[in-house]
């Protein structure tokens, strides 16, 4: 039996993306906005920069956690990462809205289990 888990952290790769896409940080956060809402996660604060010449990061705070983003345009490459303490978000669902949002030809998941419950001991606050 699995001990239970606080939340769960997808790692994603994307490779051979959109590159056009990629140095906009207004699409990126559009976008991104678009898969939250999509895969039932709630928006509650985000913050992204360009930076020169190139590249973006940005984080999106959720009711859940947060999602995070780095680009690197020369390289036609993004990481993110998803964290969530909703165990209803669908993190394959999750994989696909980003593979397609950036147009990435391949991809590679990590997906981590966070806060094991067997090792927490929970404090009266």
């Amino acid at each position: 039996m699995h001990s239970p888990i606080l939340g769960r952290h997808l790692l994603l790769e994307l490779y051979d993306c959109a590159n056009d896409f990629l140095n906009d940080p207004a699409k990126i956060e559009n976008g991104l906005q678009q898969v939250i809402l999509a895969i039932g996660a709630t928006a509650v604060q985000s913050v992204f920069h360009r930076f020169e010449p190139i590249g973006v990061s940005g984080v999106i705070v959720l009711a859940e956690s947060h999602l995070t983003i780095h680009t690197w345009p020369e390289y036609r490459y993004a990481a993110l990462d998803l964290f969530t303490c909703d165990s209803r978000i669908d993190y394959n669902q999750a994989e696909a809205a980003f593979k397609a949002l950036f147009k990435a030809g391949r991809s590679e998941k990590t997906e981590l289990k966070r806060g094991q419950m067997s090792h927490i001991q929970k404090q009266v606050i």
